[in-house]
């Protein structure tokens, strides 16, 4: 039977489902999950992420990570966590990057947050060698909240399940998935939901206006930065999103083979993801005890960073790879293309009172 099937028996036997409830079983299903059973990564998956584009993008990252570990006095002990590791790219690039100083590195444990057994064997065979003790994780938990905490998300929390609201006359309705005739289809709950869920900034929606949040994004955030907060550490969280109140249209979205699809004809066949709210995010940082710094645009945060000299270094050392440097720099940091669509923002004890690439 296939995972369709499956939810559709599922929603006709208990009723509708959220979105968020939709998302989660679409993407993480242990036996016919997107994620569960798929490299979605490359030209040959459904969508090529910034660590696919150049090994740039990860030594940026993991660079910016050293530097936030030597402004910190350089903790013993730190952890270095990654959330969504797709194939190992980014980590094995940010650890690259980041040898520069062994004290760093020789006493760094890289624990690699990941679900699926497919993503985790590549991810094993990509940091063959690397230096550092590895391990996994299928989720992020408080066994990661005894020592000082350095973490990095790169289109991580736009997978996380949303839940959609709906405004019509009577108030707002949680849009739900159903069925019709077999097939799975959008549906608003009945009974308007309670009037705190939706904040008061999000008042002025006009009818049919939706309201999207994620409840899992907000509490992983706040969690991640009660333990820095805490402990000491830093995180970098890097996505494509919004960093400021929007209008009331929904985000969800499907992608297969690298192109939009509808989100309810092959659940597990197909990308699910939802534009990061920034801000909402940054508030959560904010209620977990840390100092927030961001949202920055991902051209910002590189630029400032030094992506422009490191591709001069490459182009140097590789002339004949000159082109496919200054391509992979533009789109990482073009205004048109992941540049500006992509932001960052970062997590770090109240102590700290800047960071590189956000403004200090």
């Amino acid at each position: 039977m296939s995972l369709k099937a499956r939810i559709v028996a599922l929603i006709e036997a208990q009723g509708p489902m959220s979105v968020a409830q939709f998302m989660t079983i679409a993407l993480l299903d242990p036996k016919d999950g997107y994620y569960a059973t798929r490299d979605p990564f490359g030209a040959g998956g459904d969508f090529i992420t910034a660590p696919e584009v150049s090994q740039m993008f990860g030594e940026m990252l993991g660079l910016w990570l050293l530097q936030a570990w030597a402004d910190q006095g350089c903790p013993k002990s730190p952890r270095l966590v990654e959330l969504g590791p797709g194939r190992g790219t980014l980590m094995a690039n940010a650890l690259r990057a980041a040898s520069v100083e062994p004290d760093f590195t020789n006493d760094l444990e890289v624990v690699l947050v990941e679900a699926s057994p497919v993503l985790q064997a590549m991810q094993a065979e990509k940091l063959r060698g690397c230096g550092a003790d590895v391990s996994w994780q299928a989720q992020f938990d408080d066994s990661l909240s005894d020592r000082p905490l350095f973490l990095v998300a790169n289109e991580f929390f736009d997978a996380l399940p949303v839940r959609q609201y709906v405004r019509s006359e009577r108030g707002w309705h949680e849009r739900m998935v159903t069925t019709l005739d077999g097939e799975l289809n959008f549906a608003l709950a009945p009974v308007p939901v309670p009037l705190p869920i939706i904040p008061a900034s999000r008042e002025g929606a006009p009818l049919g206006g939706v309201y999207e949040t994620s409840p899992a994004a907000l509490a992983l955030a706040e969690n991640i930065a009660g333990i820095i907060a805490q402990r000491g550490g830093a995180a970098l969280i890097v996505d494509y999103g919004y960093d400021a109140i929007t209008g009331f249209a929904e985000t969800l979205q499907a992608v297969g083979g690298h192109r939009f699809v509808d989100a309810l004809d092959t659940p597990g066949e197909d990308d699910l993801s939802a534009h990061v709210d920034f801000m909402a995010l940054a508030q959560a940082g904010k209620r977990g005890g840390a100092a927030v710094f961001g949202p920055v645009t991902q051209g910002a945060l590189l630029a400032s960073i030094g992506i422009t000299e490191r591709a001069e270094q490459l182009m140097n050392a590789h002339p004949e790879s000159a082109a496919d440097l200054l391509a992979a720099t533009e789109r990482l940091i073009g205004a048109q293309q992941m540049g500006t669509l992509f932001k960052a923002v970062a997590f770090a004890p109240p102590s700290v009172t800047g960071f590189a690439g956000f403004g200090a």
